[in-house]
Order: structure tokens, then sequence, then C-alpha cells
């Protein structure tokens, strides 16, 4: 009896797409059905430590050790007191906490709490606090209902409150320190290749090198027909063609591929794309719509056929409320903290040059409608905007080149004052734009306000960022700041645009104190 080969009808674009049928060796007349060679389990990738094994088994550490911690000081706070019974619970408490540790743990793995940062790129100790608090609170009530219930400890609200907001606390500082940790270590960093050499492909690879945090070591590009590399793109390996991309992956240790744009038919990319699930490597796809896709994108179906649904941009009025309400509370607080610091800067700029404190300038705000925007002044007076214009219309261009420095950023040193590169430094001299925002003219995060003459660089979809109202801090300036060109700025606003929620609000608010940290550390080495 002659091997025959099967195609299976879902078999469409793996990189082996025969089921091979043997004849039987027991003489049942049952033939033996072997999987194709790039679904079989020697295809996995030989790595098996790597972020996810160190970071999960760190995560874990730290939470037991942030609960721990917050148990011991609670009970050293509120120490039992009165019958002899209650001198007991402390060991009956302990007891209990222990027994119900792994119920914590298990809650976190249920939560996602351990499975994030090897598959997305920028996740970090902020993305986990909502998290966090949850599997906490939920935690601590089972805690207290198996105490109560077994009527081991006599209830005590305040130890309780105490050990609860310690522990929020403790485990968000114990994430953030083990992560701090888990990336210096040699297991931390994930080697990636990208497929598709192509303008997509190599504007992933540029963002990835501006980004060493993210712990992504790009190898080179699989591509059978690839673009001319950009000149800073000059020294990456082309990998050879996608047919050959398991063998790349097994002889390169890949641990992450990201599938861009590439020239090849879309059947043999779905192959290709197919043939690796069945290793440990993940894979990332850039949709082919990326331009109109955002972060609040739904995924839902119609009989199983996947659908990307886009929500409008437009923010509700009680959305548009709440934002207006968070602004308010945190600026009028800000402006009272940073009182003797506004004192403070007018001195120096009034001493370091002629002219007003102030840098009053037209910007586009919320509908595109003009609005005079606030700050510290930096540059002496009369300086003129042609050579801004210039350098915008240049760094629109997706082959726009950075600076030796490696930034996008008009260097005018000659036109900076003494006070202006301190304040630029740390991004003081956008201050007085608080002002701005309890006017109702901006908010503290949203696209940055732009000047009107650059909107005549503007692509339609350009414009959704005037759909939310602009902001002193926003996903450009977290993400990326100075080292992303106009073009790539643009397309960030708009993406925050898309994706809005206060969630995302909070967390680059508390994300910006650590970029302006890393900016001024970077400054200061440059």
């Amino acid at each position: 009896m002659t091997q025959r080969q099967i195609k299976p009808s879902f078999g469409e674009g793996l990189a082996d797409p025969t089921l091979r049928v043997n004849p039987p060796h027991d003489g049942s007349g049952a033939a033996a059905v072997q999987l194709p060679e790039a679904l079989r389990p020697a295809a996995a990738v030989p790595r098996e430590r790597g972020r996810d094994w160190l970071l999960h088994r760190v995560l874990l550490l730290a939470d037991v050790f942030g609960l721990s911690l917050a148990f011991v000081i609670a009970q050293a706070l509120f120490p039992p007191q009165g019958h002899v019974r209650d001198l007991l619970a402390p060991g009956w408490e302990a007891l209990i906490f222990i027994m119900v540790l792994p119920v914590w743990v298990l809650i976190g793995m249920l939560s996602g709490l351990y499975g994030r940062d090897h598959t997305r790129a920028d996740h970090s100790t902020v993305d986990d606090f909502v998290g966090v608090f949850a599997v906490v609170t939920i935690g601590s009530w089972i805690y207290s209902a198996i105490a109560w219930l077994t009527h081991a400890v006599s209830p005590n609200p305040p130890r309780m409150v105490a050990f609860w907001l310690r522990a929020i606390a403790f485990v968000v500082v114990a994430r953030g320190l083990g992560r701090a940790v888990a990336r210096r270590s040699p297991l931390y960093p994930q080697r990636a290749v990208i497929l598709g050499a192509g303008e997509v492909g190599q504007l992933i690879a540029r963002k990835l090198g501006r980004h060493p945090e993210y712990g992504i070591r790009l190898v080179g590009f699989v591509d059978g027909n690839p673009r001319e590399l950009r000149p800073d793109l000059a020294d990456t390996p082309l990998l050879g063609p996608p047919a050959g991309l398991l063998d790349v992956i097994r002889k390169q240790q890949i641990d992450r591929v990201i599938v861009a744009y590439s020239g090849e038919p879309d059947g043999e990319l779905i192959g290709v794309v197919n043939g690796l699930r069945a290793t440990s490597v993940h894979v990332d796809i850039v949709p082919r719509l990326f331009d109109a896709v955002g972060p609040r994108v739904g995924l839902h179906t119609v009989e199983t056929l996947p659908l990307l649904g886009l929500p409008p941009v437009r923010l509700t009025p009680s959305e548009r409320m709440a934002k207006r309400l968070i602004d308010i509370l945190i600026v009028v607080i800000l402006l009272v903290l940073l009182a003797p610091l506004f004192a403070y800067i007018v001195w120096r700029v009034k001493r370091d040059s002629p002219g007003p404190v102030f840098f009053r300038q037209q910007r586009l705000g919320l509908n595109m409608r003009p609005f005079t925007v606030l700050k510290f002044r930096t540059m002496r007076q009369g300086v003129d905007d042609g050579e801004h214009r210039d350098y915008i219309s240049m760094t629109m261009s997706p082959t726009a080149l950075a600076e030796a420095s490696g930034l996008y950023k008009l260097a005018r040193e000659d036109a900076v004052t003494r006070s202006g590169r301190w304040l630029r430094r740390f991004s003081l001299d956008e201050l007085p734009q608080l002002v701005n925002v309890l006017k109702g003219e901006m908010s503290l995060v949203g696209p940055r306000p732009c000047i009107a003459y650059e909107t005549e660089h503007f692509a339609p979809h350009h414009f959704e960022r005037f759909l939310v109202m602009p902001g002193m801090t926003g996903l450009w300036q977290v993400a990326a700041r100075a080292r992303s060109s106009f073009g790539e700025a643009l397309a960030m606003d708009v993406l925050y645009a898309r994706g809005w929620s206060l969630a995302l609000d909070l967390r680059l608010l508390c994300r910006t104190p650590i970029a302006l940290i890393r900016q001024a550390s970077n400054k200061s080495t440059a």
C-alpha cells in the first residue's frame, strides 16, 4: 500500500499543508495520521527559559513579599489585647493568612497579572495598579470571611484596613523593584525578527531601537524581496525569505516575530504565520489598516469570522465632564503646591534676559478653535519661526533621519537663554499651561497643542486629533517625545484620540514623571 496525502480544508497556509496517512503497522486497517512538520513538537523553539519564565517567578515573589510585609506591619500596629483567646489570635491569623496566600496568587493569575510582560512590549507596573487593587481587595475579603467564619479571630476593622492599604502599596512597589532587577538579567531581552522589510517593517525597527526599555533586540529582517534599508538600519541583517523563517527561529533562538507588511502573497504569509503556532514564539501582526485602528478596538465575530469594531472618537458628555472634573481637581492642587517654584522661575527668567516672563503663542485646540498657550520664555526675543516651519516639513517624511543625538529636535542653542536650558531640561517651561487647563482651553492629558501652519502637512486622518482637547502631557510625550519624527508624533496623537479612556489618562499621568526623569538624565549624559 502506497503512502497517500490528504490536504485538510482548514490547513490553508500551513508551512507544510499536508497530513501524512501511513500504512497501518498493526494489521487493523486503521491509518496513522501525522501532524505537518511545522506543527510537531520538534518545531518548538529551544529557549525554555526567557522573559516569561523569569518575570512570572519574580512577580510571584514580589506579591508574596508585599502581602506578607503588610500583614506583619498591620499585626504590629494593632496587637491583640484583652482575653486569652485574643492573645492566641496572632498564631491563628498567621495560619489563615498563609492558607489564603495561594488564593491571592490564583486570583492574580486569573486576572493576568503574571503573563503580560512578555507579550506587551510597553507594559509597566503602572499598568498593573488596577489589577493589583482588585486582587488585593478580593483576597482581603476572603481572608476576613474565613477568619470570621472560623471564629479564630475577633473582628478588627482598623487592622484590616491598615493591612489592605499597605498591601496595595507594597505589592505595587515590590513589583516595580522586581521588574527593575529582572531587566538586568540576561534572560530578560527578547530576540526578535521582523517579517517584512518594507516601510512599515523599518518603521517598527526604528521604534524598537529607540526604546531599549522594551527589552526587544532586533536580530534582523525576514523578507524575500526587501526594500533598500534606511541608513540608520543599514547594519540590520537580512536573514532570508519567509520560507526559511522556522530555521531562522531555531538557529537564532528567536522569542518574538513581528509580521509587518510584506510583498509575499497573502496565502503564503498566512501559511508562515500558521506554521509558528506550534512554537513558543510570540507573534505580533501589524493590521493592514493599522492607521485606522486604535487601542479601543473591539474584536467580535459573525459566525466565527473575526471583525474589528472601531468605536467613535468623540467623547460623550459624561466622559467630557469626568475628564474636566479630574483636570480641575488636580490643577488646583498643583497650583497651590507649585506656587513657590513659579515665583523662583519668574525671578530666574527676568534675571537672565530682557523681555516678558511668559511666552504667548496661538495654538489650535478642540475642534481647531484657536487659543493662546502660555509657557515660560526660554528663548531670546525676536527669534524667527521660519526655521521651525522648514524643520516640521522635513520631519513629516517617513524617511526623515534624526539628529546625531538620536533626537528629532531642532537645535537652536544659540537662541536659548541660560535659564531656558534648565527649564527645557525638566520641561518646567510648560507649567504655565496649568492656567490654560483651568480656563478649559487644554486638558492635563491630550494631544500636543499644534501651531496652525503645522496642519499644512496633515493627512486627512490626522485631523481626528482635534476631536479631543489638547493636553500638557500625552501619549507622544510619554512614549517617544523627541525620539519620534513629527509624522510619528501626529500618529500617536491620533492613536490617543481613538483610544481615549479615563484609565488611559490616569496611566499617562502616572508615567509622565518617569518620562521626565528619563529625559533629564539623558540630557545630562549627552
